[in-house]
C-alpha cells in the first residue's frame, strides 16, 4: 500500500448545514420584505386613498405631468379642466398627486 501524506485526505463536511441554510433563506426573505415589498404596498395604499378621496374642485397632477382642476368625478374617471374650455377625461388611477388649493393660480401668475 502506498503511504499518502495527511493533507491528501478529504476533510469531513461540517454538520448542521441544513439549519444554517434555512436561516440564511429566512434572513434573505426578511430583508427583501423590508426593502422591496413593504414600501411598495405602502405606496399603493396611499395612492388608493388619494384616488378614492378625489372630489370636485381638487387641484391635481397626473402621471403625465398635466395639472388642472377636477370638474367631475365619475365611477372610474375624472374630468380635469386644464385651460379655458378644455376638459380632459382621464382614469382616476392616472392622478398622481393632489395639490394644495391655490397652487395652480399661483403658477398662472408667474
Amino acid at each position: 500500500m502506498i503511504d499518502m501524506p495527511e493533507f491528501a485526505y478529504a476533510a469531513a463536511p461540517a454538520g448542521g448545514g441544513s439549519w444554517s441554510l434555512f436561516l440564511l433563506l429566512g434572513g434573505m426573505f426578511v430583508i427583501m420584505y423590508f426593502l422591496m415589498i413593504r414600501p411598495q404596498s405602502k405606496r399603493r395604499k396611499e395612492h388608493q386613498a388619494l384616488v378614492s378621496s378625489l372630489s370636485k374642485g381638487d387641484e391635481v397632477v397626473t402621471i403625465g405631468g398635466i395639472t388642472g382642476h377636477v370638474t367631475k368625478v365619475e365611477e372610474g374617471f375624472v374630468k380635469i379642466k386644464v385651460a379655458n374650455n378644455v376638459e380632459l377625461r382621464m382614469q382616476k388611477s392616472s392622478v398622481n398627486a393632489s395639490l394644495p388649493k391655490g397652487t395652480l393660480k399661483s403658477l398662472e401668475e408667474d
